[in-house]
């Protein structure tokens, strides 16, 4: 999809978003280099809400079995989708994120793995840290306040409530070379919950407690063996 059609769609999308949902932005992202930006994620209505947001074109990864719909599915990953299969990293899905990234664009994650169920933050999936760890990258925390309220899982229409989205400062990690296994799963884990920390301090929530069970989604989980290289996964 065109840079035009993408500017199109996010003027109504924000329109709307004004509109109907009260909507407003706090803090913004880094107007140039490539960046992840993680989000919570509590609604179906959170990448459009959270992309007419920010000033600068985005992609989103996201759960590969959402959109069955072929045609659906193409439109969508023309708007930006990289899907992500479930049970497993997806080499293919974090190549073409690392890809973007090293080519300078934002991408999106929610370190949760999926939806939350009651609005509250889960604890977070490693798969942030392996993005991180392959392209040294800032990561840009962001808090969706109103997306669980408007359309919470289950419903079939939104509701008319107010939608605020909160950008934090950037994060930068220290990526040096790990050799050690073990050190590498640390360096995944440091990311990933520093990152659900910082989000849960925008919305003014309590961060999520324990650590993730992997029952819900191993798409993030951490990796077995080193990620392809992904400046081919294009």
């Amino acid at each position: 999809m065109t840079n035009v059609a993408y500017g199109i769609l996010w003027i109504l999308a924000r329109a709307i978003g004004k509109i109907w949902f009260r909507y407003q932005v706090l803090g913004q992202i880094p107007g140039t280099g490539g960046l992840l930006v993680a989000a919570n994620h509590a609604s179906y209505l959170d990448i459009p809400l959270l992309g007419c947001g920010m000033k600068r074109r985005a992609w989103y990864l996201g759960r590969s079995d959402l959109f069955p719909v072929p045609v659906l599915n193409g439109v969508l990953r023309s708007l930006g989708w990289i899907p992500v299969r479930m049970g497993r990293l997806d080499r293919e899905a974090f190549g073409k994120a690392i890809s973007l990234i090293r080519a300078g664009e934002v991408v999106v994650i929610f370190p949760e793995g999926g939806r939350s169920r009651d609005g509250h933050l889960r604890p977070p999936k490693a798969g942030i840290g392996v993005i991180v760890s392959q392209t040294g990258c800032p990561v840009v925390p962001a808090y969706l306040k109103g997306t669980f309220d408007v359309l919470p899982t289950g419903a079939r229409w939104p509701r008319r409530r107010q939608v605020t989205v909160r950008f934090g400062a950037p994060i930068a990690f220290a990526t040096g070379e790990r050799k050690e296994k073990a050190e590498t799963k640390r360096f995944y884990e440091q990311v990933s919950r520093t990152v659900i920390e910082q989000i849960a301090a925008l919305g003014e929530v309590p961060p999520p407690t324990g650590k993730d069970n992997g029952k819900d989604d191993q798409a993030h989980a951490a990796p077995k063996g080193p990620i392809v290289d992904a400046r081919n996964a294009e």
